[in-house]
Protein backbone atom coordinates (compact mmCIF):
# COMPACT_ATOMS: atom_id res chain seq x y z
CA UNK A 1 0.00 0.00 0.00
CA UNK A 2 1.52 3.33 -0.97
CA UNK A 3 1.83 6.30 1.37
CA UNK A 4 -1.09 8.24 -0.12
CA UNK A 5 -3.48 5.29 0.33
CA UNK A 6 -2.29 4.73 3.90
CA UNK A 7 -2.89 8.41 4.71
CA UNK A 8 -6.43 8.18 3.36
CA UNK A 9 -7.15 4.95 5.23
CA UNK A 10 -5.72 6.37 8.45
CA UNK A 11 -8.04 9.36 8.13
CA UNK A 12 -11.03 7.06 7.58
CA UNK A 13 -10.03 4.94 10.55
CA UNK A 14 -9.63 7.94 12.84
CA UNK A 15 -12.87 9.62 11.77
CA UNK A 16 -15.16 6.58 11.51
CA UNK A 17 -13.64 3.54 13.24
CA UNK A 18 -12.34 5.26 16.37
CA UNK A 19 -15.66 6.92 17.38
CA UNK A 20 -17.48 3.61 16.81
CA UNK A 21 -14.88 1.81 18.91
CA UNK A 22 -15.21 4.40 21.68
CA UNK A 23 -18.98 3.85 21.79
CA UNK A 24 -18.39 0.08 21.96
CA UNK A 25 -15.79 0.45 24.75
CA UNK A 26 -18.11 2.74 26.69
CA UNK A 27 -20.94 0.24 26.32
CA UNK A 28 -18.69 -2.67 27.37
CA UNK A 29 -17.48 -0.87 30.49
CA UNK A 30 -21.04 0.04 31.45
CA UNK A 31 -22.13 -3.56 30.89
CA UNK A 32 -19.32 -4.91 33.07
CA UNK A 33 -20.09 -2.30 35.70
CA UNK A 34 -23.76 -3.31 35.75
CA UNK A 35 -22.83 -6.97 36.14
CA UNK A 36 -20.80 -6.20 39.26
CA UNK A 37 -23.29 -3.73 40.70
CA UNK A 38 -21.06 -0.72 40.24
CA UNK A 39 -17.37 -0.54 39.61
CA UNK A 40 -15.74 -3.88 38.74
CA UNK A 41 -12.95 -5.25 40.95
CA UNK A 42 -9.40 -4.01 40.30
CA UNK A 43 -8.21 -7.42 39.07
CA UNK A 44 -10.70 -7.13 36.20
CA UNK A 45 -10.71 -3.38 35.69
CA UNK A 46 -7.00 -2.89 35.01
CA UNK A 47 -6.63 -5.61 32.35
CA UNK A 48 -9.88 -4.51 30.73
CA UNK A 49 -8.67 -0.92 30.40
CA UNK A 50 -5.29 -2.05 29.08
CA UNK A 51 -6.84 -4.31 26.45
CA UNK A 52 -9.29 -1.63 25.36
CA UNK A 53 -6.52 0.97 25.17
CA UNK A 54 -4.51 -0.96 22.58
CA UNK A 55 -7.07 -3.19 20.86
CA UNK A 56 -8.32 -0.52 18.47
CA UNK A 57 -4.90 0.22 16.95
CA UNK A 58 -3.14 -3.15 16.87
CA UNK A 59 -4.95 -4.46 13.76
CA UNK A 60 -4.19 -1.20 11.92
CA UNK A 61 -0.55 -0.63 12.86
CA UNK A 62 0.58 -1.21 9.26
CA UNK A 63 -1.76 1.54 8.07
CA UNK A 64 -0.46 4.04 10.62
CA UNK A 65 3.25 3.26 10.16
CA UNK A 66 5.10 6.04 8.39
CA UNK A 67 2.14 8.41 8.10
CA UNK A 68 4.11 11.30 9.61
CA UNK A 69 6.86 11.09 7.01
CA UNK A 70 6.72 13.25 3.94
CA UNK A 71 6.30 11.82 0.48
CA UNK A 72 9.79 11.17 -0.83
Amino acid sequence: MDLRARKRWSLVLLLIWLPLYLVFAWWLLAFVGDRFGGRPPAWLELPLYLVLAFAWAIPFRRVFSGIGRGEE
